[in-house]
């Protein structure tokens, strides 16, 4: 029979999302009330390396914080135990996975929540298999895990790129111009193709869908004729042009992901130029990461918090919670890692947009 769970950690990785603090305050909760104690863990896996980065947390240490953004016990997206950054003169990597095992057993925990995306999901799973016994949380505000239908993080991102729009709708009317909106979503296009819906966007650029810059222009053409002065252009941040590449502002590295940023300014400049119609971009970037989580993503984030503690108190490690609508599920995390889940281009979504009117640029 399974050891019994008695003492457990959690921790956050990863980009933050709107909703971090209602899964660390549901596995607190939950957690206490079935006998187990459950300690934080600091700035992802680094509370595993240096043990002084944690505190065990009570209900009152998570009392208030449902509401709020962030994660009350930090992140880092470079803090990958396997290829840890190490400050030499030449830089470098070391693997410190090793010492996160030694550690998680000196700490005498029997068992870990972590709450991230596909990177921090997979850096656990591989050290379940060097003997730490997990339950992940899926998170991000991008909602491309796979074998969830949505992510906590996700609405709440939404909601606010579609308040962006709304304002920019205005200003765009106001002076006649071509508003671009950069949103983010790494290689997904689900951030800018809901909240394109929400928001009325006229052109939609998604990573899943090639754009074609001359059909893009020709849509706003197309649109002036007919006596509409204004368009709006929402572009996922990892879109790109037929043929193309995507627009990097910073290269990965060994310890970091390539940071996406840039396509709304090229856009933007290449409909002024082709259509000499006065264009403008705005990147809304971390504005999505931030504040108050909508209550969608807190009733979400707490079912998966307190469904990942049941797990554990089940002895069913190597699991990932997930919605499957109306019920929260277990995954196997190995039919996660590594898989990213795209907007389907021949989905509803996609041809509902096309009903309606909105152009993907192709």
């Amino acid at each position: 029979m399974a050891k019994p769970v008695k003492r457990i950690g959690v921790l956050t990785g990863g980009g933050d999302a709107p909703g971090l603090n209602a899964v660390i305050r549901a596995v607190v909760k939950t957690a206490t009330n079935l006998g187990i104690e459950c300690v934080g863990l600091e700035d992802s896996f680094d509370g595993l390396i240096y043990p002084e980065r944690s505190r065990v947390l009570t209900p009152k240490d998570v009392t208030g914080i449902l509401r709020l953004g962030g994660t009350i016990l930090g992140t880092t997206n470079r803090g990958n135990p396997f290829a840890y950054p190490v400050q030499t003169a030449d830089g470098g990597t070391a693997d410190y996975s090793k010492l996160c095992v030694e550690n998680f057993h000196k700490m005498g925990m029997d068992a870990l929540v972590v709450i991230g995306g596909d990177g921090t999901l997979g850096i656990a799973y591989e050290l379940q298999k060097h003997g730490v016994p997990m339950v992940g949380v899926p998170k991000t505000i991008d909602n491309d895990i796979v074998e969830t239908t949505m992510t906590f993080g996700f609405d709440t991102a939404v909601s606010f790129a579609t308040y962006a729009i709304d304002r920019l709708h205005s200003t765009a009317e106001a002076h006649h111009r071509v508003m671009c909106v950069e949103v983010m979503g790494r290689y997904a296009g689900w951030i800018a193709l809901y909240s394109g819906m929400a928001g009325g966007a006229d052109i939609i650029l998604i990573p899943e869908i090639p754009y074609d810059i001359n059909k893009v222009v020709a849509r706003v053409k197309e649109r002036e004729a007919w006596g509409a002065h204004f368009s709006i252009v929402v572009v996922a941040e990892g879109a790109s042009p037929v043929g193309g590449e995507r627009e990097v502002a910073i290269a990965g590295t060994a310890d970091r992901v390539e940071r996406l940023g840039g396509i709304a300014a090229k856009v933007s400049a290449d409909i002024e130029r082709l259509s000499g119609k006065e264009s403008r971009h705005v990147v809304l970037g971390h504005l999505q990461r931030g504040g108050s989580p909508t209550s969608y993503d807190r009733v979400l984030a707490t079912r998966f918090g307190a469904f990942a503690v049941e797990l554990l108190n089940q002895g069913k490690f190597g699991m990932m919670v997930a919605l499957r609508s109306p019920e929260i599920v277990a995954v196997p995390i190995e039919k996660v890692v590594g898989k990213t889940r795209n907007v389907p281009v021949n989905g509803d979504l996609v041809r509902t947009a096309r009903n309606v009117g909105i152009s993907f640029g192709d």
